[in-house]
């Protein structure tokens, strides 16, 4: 289940800290970011968030990381498409991500999503949602 979780939510925390521990990037809280957890048994397995850029249109996806011991399940894909659903929904039909070259299945997992590579961006066209 993925679910819409506030900056500070103690969760998100240690999945961030998770995170920061296999190398990953400090992490500010920001207001303007919405962030999700997937949560596998009641435990609190995964993260990801969203923003929107001063682009028109376009939304930057980051923070994705699922724990080790839930990776090759789906739950990478699940964040990227709740993400997506959630930039469109506010307007973004572009998400655009870095990753970083040392990451290859990051890199397979993003273009098997749909993102184009172009330098460091990964970006994606979104189609309208059906309604």
């Amino acid at each position: 289940m993925i679910e819409a979780r506030p900056a500070l939510d103690p969760e998100l925390a240690a999945l961030v800290a998770a995170q920061q521990h296999e190398g990953g990037q400090d992490f500010v809280p920001d207001d303007r970011a919405a962030y999700f957890v997937a949560v596998v048994d009641g435990r609190a397995v995964a993260c990801a968030a969203w923003q929107p850029v001063p682009e028109a249109g376009v939304a930057e996806l980051n923070r994705l990381y699922v724990r080790p011991a839930f990776r090759g399940r789906g739950i990478a894909r699940q964040l990227i498409v709740a993400i997506e659903e959630e930039a469109l929904a506010e307007g973004r039909p572009v998400v655009r991500l870095t990753a970083g070259a040392e990451s290859p299945a990051a890199i397979a997992l993003f273009q098997s999503s749909g993102y184009d590579r172009s330098g460091a961006w990964f970006t994606k066209r979104l189609a309208a949602l059906v309604q």
